[in-house]
């Protein structure tokens, strides 16, 4: 991030006009002894992510962290990923829940521009006094980072305990997904009070975030889990090219694109007429930690891998013919094929937004590569998640995977200036 000193242009361009205020005494405790072992437990894969090469990193706008929506649902999908999930700390209220909010409002307003964590930032403070940001990012520009956060079914209520004075603001549709075939979860991987999804072009920018929010939460929130991502498995736009996931097929051609406000509209932001109201505007997001068996997958002859999928390996296009975008025939391709389960005229007219990231964490007990998929997906409504899952139950490609992780957040709608995201959910 560049120097504070030199931070005025920035500035001016909106992040302190969304919360003037600075942070709260326990945010900046927590920039002073939070964080530790904690707040740097990315998980495997840490070294692959920040060793990543940051070309053409440096030239990614910023994207500005007010408006109707969050950031980091529509935006370009930039090419890493630092996803962490919290949970609220034992005895904390509902001030601290609405103050670690207002705190991670501000700071990330300011790093999304570029800026340190506060005005203060890594260098500025006292000598004496631990930075206020930690500075692994001094001299980066923005790259293009999103923060989004999301509110998970514990918040609302956990054990019967309704800690936060909301459970009946709880929206009925947030609960934790039901369980599907190929479900291998392990629970310390999943779920979570509170979920922050960072992207950036540049995996120290996106780290940088975390590693800084995750202080500031110190002895209001903990991290439950985190995953790093690289190599985006889908695009939000147009003039994006269609990425590969790591069994090398195209993914996400079919995706909901940025500027298709109608399917936008009809498939991934609440409306104003759904329940709850607060969250109008907003979305749901969830996430599935997907283990490929990648040796396995490479020892299937071509004309296979392409069955599975549906599609040819090289342009993309579907087997019952044409170019990648060709609408397919799905009559013409193999019943249990992914592209035919998962395409909308088999699960009347689901669609959802994905947004997922490939990961590799090294090698696994078994010596064998430890990688996979970071599925991420928004949409009005978790069922149509559910829909497509279960439609996919006899996907032939369920033999080369493994659900390992899994969560369902409720994302907030875009926090204007002044305000703070989620502030829709404790008005009056």
């Amino acid at each position: 991030m560049v120097d504070h000193q030199d931070a005025q242009p920035a500035e001016e361009r909106s992040p302190d006009a969304g919360a003037s205020r600075g942070l709260s005494r326990r945010g900046l405790l927590g920039l002073a002894v939070g964080g530790g072992a904690a707040a740097l437990a990315v998980g495997a894969g840490a070294g692959y992510a920040v060793a990543s090469s940051r070309s053409g990193a440096g030239e990614a706008r910023p994207y500005d962290f007010f408006g109707e929506h969050q950031a980091g649902i529509v935006t370009p999908v930039q090419e890493h990923l630092h996803f962490a999930s919290f949970d609220m700390m034992p005895r904390t209220d509902r001030a601290d829940l609405i103050e670690l909010l207002q705190d991670w409002t501000y700071a990330a307003s300011r790093i999304t521009q570029g800026l340190d964590v506060s005005a203060t930032g890594a260098v500025g403070g006292s000598p004496e006094s631990p930075p206020d940001d930690t500075g692994e990012a001094q001299g980066l520009p923005a790259s293009g980072l999103t923060v989004t956060i999301g509110f998970g079914p514990t918040l609302f209520e956990k054990d019967g305990e309704d800690r936060y004075g909301i459970r009946d603001r709880r929206p009925a549709a947030l609960e934790r997904l039901p369980a599907f075939l190929g479900d291998d979860l392990v629970p310390e991987s999943s779920d979570g009070d509170l979920c922050i999804q960072v992207c950036a072009d540049d995996p120290q920018v996106a780290v940088h975030a975390v590693r800084n929010l995750s202080r500031i939460a110190f002895g209001r929130a903990r991290l439950r889990w985190s995953q790093l991502g690289y190599g985006k498995t889908s695009r939000t736009t147009a003039d994006q090219q269609t990425p590969r996931n790591l069994f090398g097929f195209k993914d996400g051609t079919a995706n909901i694109l940025a500027d298709d406000t109608a399917a936008l509209d009809e498939n991934v932001w609440v409306a104003a007429s759904d329940e709850p109201s607060w969250l109008a505007g907003g979305s749901y997001l969830v996430a599935r930690k997907i283990a490929m068996l990648i040796e396995t997958w490479d020892r299937v002859r071509l004309s296979e891998q392409e069955n599975i999928f549906g599609r040819e390996k090289g342009e993309g296009a579907p087997l019952s013919g044409g170019s990648e975008f060709t609408e397919p025939r799905l009559a013409k391709l193999d019943a249990n094929s992914h592209v035919r389960l998962a395409h909308p005229d088999t699960n009347g007219g689901t669609r959802i937004l994905r947004r997922g990231f490939n990961y590799v964490g090294g090698n696994n007990a078994l010596g064998r590569l430890d990688a996979g998929l970071f599925f991420l997906s928004y949409q009005r409504d978790p069922q149509q998640f559910v829909t497509l899952q279960r439609s996919l139950s006899t996907d032939l490609m369920n033999e080369y995977v493994r659900h390992v992780g899994s969560g369902l957040w409720a994302i907030p709608p875009g926090a204007a200036a002044g305000s703070y995201v989620g502030e829709s959910l404790f008005a009056q």
